[in-house]
C-alpha cells in the first residue's frame, strides 16, 4: 500500500468510527467516491456525494454511488434543515473560497459535521518556512509549490479558535502525528500532522 493510500485508510477509519450504522451521509468534495464507498460498506451508510469535477462524479457513479456534480453550497441551500445525519468535509475546506459559510450551511443541513485537514502548524512546516525560507515539503505537504495544495492552509489552533468564536460544539476530535497513523496526545498544534473534528451546534 502506498503512503498516500495508508493515510487515506486511517482517516477514513476514524471517520467511520464516528458515524452510526445506516446514517444518511453527505460527502462534500467527494472526489472519486473512495470514502463514500468505504462508509457504505463498513457502516451501511446511505451515502451521497457532491463535487465540481465531472470526471470524479462519473467515477462515483461507476462505483454505484449517488453523487451530484456542482457547487456544494448551492446544493446544500436547496435542502431542508436536518436532511442528513452527518456531513463530511475530508480535506475539502482548505480548497473552498468561504469555509465558514460551508460549515454553517452544513450544520443546518446535517446534525453533525466532520472536518479533516492537514495541520499547517506542524513543526516541519514551521521549520521549512522560518529557517529555510521555503514552501514546506514533508509527509504533511508532500508536493512542491508548483503542484501545491491547499489554497487556504489552517492550523489546529486556527480551527479551534474558529469553532469557539462561531459557537460550535466540538463533539469529537482526533489528532494524528506527522506519519498520519499514530495518535498525537500532546501539543497537537505543533506535533500533529493531521486533525479531524466533529462539530455540532
Amino acid at each position: 500500500m502506498t503512503p498516500a493510500a495508508t493515510k487515506r485508510t486511517i482517516d477514513m477509519q476514524v471517520l467511520a468510527d464516528w458515524i452510526e450504522p445506516d446514517a444518511r451521509v453527505l460527502d462534500l468534495g467527494c472526489g472519486r467516491g473512495v470514502l463514500l464507498e468505504f462508509l457504505a460498506q463498513t457502516r451501511r451508510a446511505r451515502a451521497f456525494g457532491v463535487d465540481l469535477d465531472f470526471a470524479k462524479i462519473t467515477a462515483c457513479v461507476r462505483r454505484g454511488l449517488s453523487a451530484y456534480q456542482g457547487d456544494m453550497l448551492g446544493y446544500m441551500r436547496a435542502l431542508p434543515d436536518g436532511h442528513f445525519d452527518h456531513i463530511v468535509c475530508s480535506r475539502t475546506l482548505e480548497e473552498v473560497p468561504d469555509p465558514a459559510a460551508v460549515i454553517a450551511e452544513a450544520l443546518r443541513v446535517g446534525r453533525a459535521v466532520t472536518v479533516g485537514f492537514a495541520n499547517h502548524g506542524y513543526w516541519k512546516n514551521r521549520y521549512a518556512t522560518l529557517l529555510l525560507g521555503r514552501k514546506p515539503v514533508n509527509p504533511v505537504y508532500p508536493a512542491p509549490w508548483q503542484r501545491s495544495r491547499p489554497a487556504n492552509p489552517a492550523t489546529i489552533a486556527d480551527f479551534e479558535a474558529f469553532a469557539s468564536e462561531a459557537g460550535y460544539r466540538v463533539a469529537r476530535r482526533a489528532h494524528l502525528r506527522g506519519d498520519w497513523k499514530n495518535p498525537c496526545p500532546f501539543a497537537p498544534n505543533l506535533l500533529a500532522g493531521y486533525a479531524l473534528y466533529q462539530l455540532t451546534r
